[in-house]
């Protein structure tokens, strides 16, 4: 039995997450803003502490951490909102329990996987000065900057950023060295109240289904959470700084070479 730690966990991706961790045989300590083991508001520096003192008073080793935590980009969402809870409340989580995670790889190693999105590729023109802002840890200025542009241009940048960042820090001494595996998953349309959200959206409603698929469906959690717990497993020792797209084949049906469409551009990321 190993110990993982899933934010966001009280519905969609992180409850089935959690379910197939625990059918697994494996304990799941749960953080979110209701019926978790840990309740916490990611939104803030304070709450992340909270968060990740609540874990650290249940367990001293975590072998995985995945924080599926995050907040849609909606009409009338809190762009500023919406960077704090799935860029730095996803690493805050992270970054905090690096001592856990560190302590794990004593028996075998220890797992990341982070919640990117296939937004980063299927709807050009998102803010890339927010996503550099994120991978600089300047959570002002990522605020300030997502304050300014529409929360649905601001939602692939939180992705991205993650997708980035695990792959710039999972291949670091920090992580690695430590024995530490850092990936990302990339869900495209899957059927989670989140996305029950986007369809009843006045705007961007009549848009939801109307992505491809090559399975002619939208996914389910219990998929997705099947890729975080391989991605989770030592099954998957080898993938180390992947973001794996899961969507059905959306990505390959709209970039039949290799994604586009993420590239930050000349933007100053030291």
């Amino acid at each position: 039995m190993k110990t993982y730690v899933v934010s966001g966990a009280a519905s969609g991706i992180g409850a089935a997450t959690t379910a197939l961790l625990r059918e697994q045989g494996h304990r799941v300590i749960t953080v979110d803003l209701h019926d978790a083991d840990v309740t916490a508001d990611l939104s803030t520096a304070a709450g992340r502490n909270a968060a990740v003192a609540g874990v650290q008073a249940l367990t001293d080793v975590v072998h995985g951490v995945v924080p599926c935590a995050g907040i849609a980009g909606l009409t009338g969402v809190d762009s500023a909102l919406l960077v704090s809870v799935n860029y730095f409340g996803a690493l805050g989580l992270v970054r905090g329990l690096r001592p856990q995670l560190a302590a794990a790889s004593a028996t075998g190693g220890a797992a990341v996987v982070l919640l990117a999105s296939n937004s980063i590729t299927g709807m050009p023109g998102w803010n890339a000065e927010v996503a550099a802002l994120c991978l600089k840890d300047d959570e002002q200025g990522a605020r300030e900057a997502a304050a300014k542009v529409d929360s649905v241009m601001v939602y692939p940048s939180s992705k991205a950023a993650l997708a980035w960042w695990a792959r710039r820090e999972g291949v670091t001494p920090e992580w690695i060295g430590a024995g530490i595996r850092i990936n990302a998953v990339a869900p495209g349309l899957i059927e989670t109240p989140m996305t029950q959200q986007l369809r009843d959206d006045p705007t961007f409603g009549p848009f939801a289904d109307s992505y491809p698929t090559a399975l002619g469906r939208p996914g389910r959690p219990e998929e997705v959470a099947a890729t975080i717990c391989f991605l989770l497993s030592d099954a998957s020792s080898l993938v180390v700084g992947v973001c794996l797209f899961v969507d059905g084949g959306t990505d390959a049906i709209l970039h039949p070479i290799a994604p586009e469409g993420w590239e930050i551009g000349p933007l100053d990321l030291t």
